[in-house]
């Protein structure tokens, strides 16, 4: 009995470790890979959600001037961090002309994120660089996008990621990684890999926080 117990120890310490190797390298391949923009609105009031949207388009208007399709990941964020003051000034002025006066706090970092859903590709939780845009005391809930590769510059509210954004994800990431983060494939496999990493990411960032 003892060999079995013993055994059966080994076996779901095994699963779990390989489960906890799987999740971490996906979540490495996507954190390395991808650079966010996360601009978060003073409260969850109408007005300041709004305002947020307003703050939001700017930004990635921005961007877009700045910004090509054949950059690198390394390069947008060096791109993003050499005009930190323009896009707090962006964000200033968007503010003023609606009527408020809230602070703005613009850095480049890396944050934890939760699950996200940016039309129909899925990100798992994690730690992912970002441009982290905050407004006043920045307790409202927040808005995101992937600016490298390149999703911020599609219709937000068609629910869907265009081929070619798609098509640049793929490049930019592994096969495995892709299929994970995209609805394209009704997968009950895909699914449950998206869980695993999910979970771990999770727990990651719960133990990260504490």
């Amino acid at each position: 009995m003892k060999k079995y117990l013993l055994l059966s120890f080994v076996l779901i310490a095994f699963i779990i470790l390989s489960a906890y190797s799987y999740s971490y390298a996906v979540n490495e391949t996507l954190s390395n890979n991808v650079f966010r923009l996360h601009v978060i609105a003073n409260s969850d009031n109408e007005e300041d959600q709004n305002l947020k949207y307003k703050v939001r388009d700017e930004l990635i208007k921005y961007m877009e001037t700045l910004t090509t399709s054949n950059n690198t990941k390394e390069e947008v964020i060096q791109i993003a961090n050499n005009h930190l003051e323009d896009f707090k000034t962006i964000a200033e002025n968007v503010i003023k002309e609606n009527g408020f006066d809230y602070d703005v706090n613009v850095e480049i970092g890396n944050f934890s994120f939760p699950t996200k859903q940016y039309g129909d590709i899925s990100f798992p939780a994690g730690f992912y660089d970002a441009l982290k845009v905050q407004i006043g005391e920045a307790k409202g809930q927040n808005w995101w996008c992937v600016m490298f590769p390149p999703l911020c510059f599609v219709d937000v509210t068609s629910g869907v990621v265009p081929e070619e954004s798609k098509a640049n994800l793929e490049e930019n990431l592994g096969q495995e990684e892709y299929d994970i983060i995209s609805n394209d494939e009704d997968s009950e496999i895909i699914d449950f890999k998206f869980k695993i990493v999910e979970f771990f990411e999770n727990l990651g960032i719960k133990l990260a926080n504490n």
